[in-house]
């Protein structure tokens, strides 16, 4: 059982890496999801208020910061509302519609048809398509950094208790 367990917890945190660059994917709760399976196979007794508490800080620093960063770049190339939702909607089903390259173009043509629908002329909604890719990208790398976090704070955690 041991071994299952174990295959569940790194089967959960590969799907929460990879949740990081695919939207798709949970993310944060499939790490998050893991510490409770280690939990229900081994023991809830390393964790305490401390652990869930930082845990649960930073899936929710996650969750904002996943929307703030990335309407943070469409903003910051002069982008509407109208872009923000664009770039949402492109960046759930681009990966769908275009496998291979939907994560890359749903969130810039997303953004780019809000813009056009908006009223903007298209030199000012590539522009803002191109802010939408900045802020796909720099979300990644806050994801990435913050759910290795995650992972590493379970690990140093055990170690310590």
């Amino acid at each position: 059982m041991d071994i299952l367990g174990w295959i569940l917890i790194s089967v959960l945190f590969a799907v929460g890496m990879a949740g990081a660059i695919y939207p798709i994917l949970p993310g944060a709760l499939a790490i998050y999801a893991a510490f409770f399976v280690y939990g229900w196979f081994f023991s809830f007794e390393p964790f305490g208020f401390w652990f869930w508490s930082i845990q649960t800080i930073i899936v929710v620093v996650l969750f904002v910061a996943d929307y703030m960063v990335n309407a943070w770049g469409v903003k910051k190339f002069g982008g509407s509302r109208a872009s923000v939702i664009g770039s949402t909607i492109g960046i759930l089903i681009g990966p769908f519609v275009i496998p291979a390259f939907g994560l890359i173009i749903g969130p810039l043509a997303g953004a780019i048809i809000g813009e056009l629908i908006h009223g903007s002329d298209m030199g000012r909604a590539v522009k803002v398509g191109w802010g939408s890719l900045v802020g796909l990208f720099s979300s990644m790398v806050v994801k990435i950094f913050l759910q290795a976090a995650m992972i590493g704070i379970f690990v140093i955690w055990l170690v310590a208790h």
